[in-house]
């Protein structure tokens, strides 16, 4: 009795400034990165509605309605990514596979650094790659594509002279989201548990064998999550895209022609400085879609992670 009197009576521990100071700041920083997306996000919406409620023919290219309008840019966002990640999604698992379990220490920390580095370098100097060096270089490859495989609608010719197709933009994209996806990929596979990967090989596996089946399955949704956040990645670029495509607003499946479909954002950024009126509503507009599909993009790949958080090393 006298103990419990005691316990109810005794004072409770005295919080530091620090650590109020400390939980005060965290609280508004995360509010307001709250507030600033639902500010970006009532700023696009407000700015689209003219754009989306405009009558048929009032919008850039008469197009019928604003949906007519974003659909070839929202396809051709979504086709170049893809594209992009079909590339990007193979050779970055391998470096990272590579640089965790087969390479030797100090090769494996100088190819870390080189990739770390590659993400700093600016996009537009990956325009230029690909426009100077790129285009030329694969034209050749892309003519024998046409002429040899052209049954394929993929390769379907006319092939463009320049080689500056949607192909040559997703190449460009896939080098430019290779970094994170190599660096997320990397963590997964080194935080493997040890006494699987040596139980693996304890029963006679080879190390490929113990890398497909203990590294893997393991790190199977964070794999998923590189690739989602190198999808975002991608959706998201702008500079390079428009350096090096030669844009039009069209929807095919062809990745060797000359016209090849736009992205939204780089399209925003080559029509942006011209654009007055319901032009500029418009622009806002596909903007907001853009918004809307990376978002979800985000929030799927956090869920896969959370998902499996509990026994995966993407957490």
């Amino acid at each position: 009795m006298t103990a419990g009197i005691a316990g109810v009576l005794k004072p409770k521990a005295k919080v530091r400034l620090g650590d109020r100071v400390f939980a005060t700041s965290t609280v508004v920083a995360g509010s307001l990165i709250l507030a600033v997306l639902a500010a970006v996000a009532l700023f696009l919406i407000v700015q689209s509605l003219p754009a989306i409620m405009a009558k048929p023919g009032t919008l850039p290219n008469g197009a019928a309605n604003f949906w007519v309008y974003v659909w070839p840019l929202v396809f051709g966002t979504i086709w170049a990514a893809l594209i992009a990640l079909l590339i990007a999604t193979p050779l970055s698992i391998g470096i990272a596979l590579f640089i965790s379990h087969y390479a030797p220490r100090r090769v494996a920390r100088t190819l870390g650094y080189i990739i770390d580095l590659l993400a700093a370098v600016p996009s537009v100097v990956f325009g230029l790659w690909g426009i100077a060096t790129l285009a030329t270089f694969v034209q050749p490859f892309y003519a024998w594509l046409g002429e040899n495989l052209g049954w394929i609608p993929f390769f379907a010719p006319p092939v463009s002279g320049t080689g500056r197709t949607i192909l040559t933009a997703a190449i460009v994209l896939a080098v430019m989201v290779i970094p994170i996806m190599t660096a997320i990929c990397r963590e997964v596979f080194l935080q493997t548990p040890r006494l699987h990967e040596e139980a693996a090989l304890a029963l006679g596996a080879t190390r490929w064998e113990m890398v497909r089946m203990a590294v893997l399955p393991f790190a199977r949704s964070g794999i998923i999550s590189a690739i989602m956040l190198g999808l975002g990645r991608a959706l998201g670029e702008t500079l390079a895209i428009a350096m090096v495509l030669s844009p039009a607003l069209i929807v095919k499946f062809a990745v060797l022609q000359a016209q090849s479909p736009n992205t939204i954002a780089a399209n925003i950024a080559l029509q942006f400085p011209e654009a007055t009126g319901i032009s500029t509503n418009a622009l806002i507009a596909s903007g907001l879609v853009l918004f809307v599909v990376t978002l979800l993009i985000n929030m799927l790949a956090r869920y896969i992670v959370n998902r499996r958080k509990d026994f995966s090393g993407a957490n």
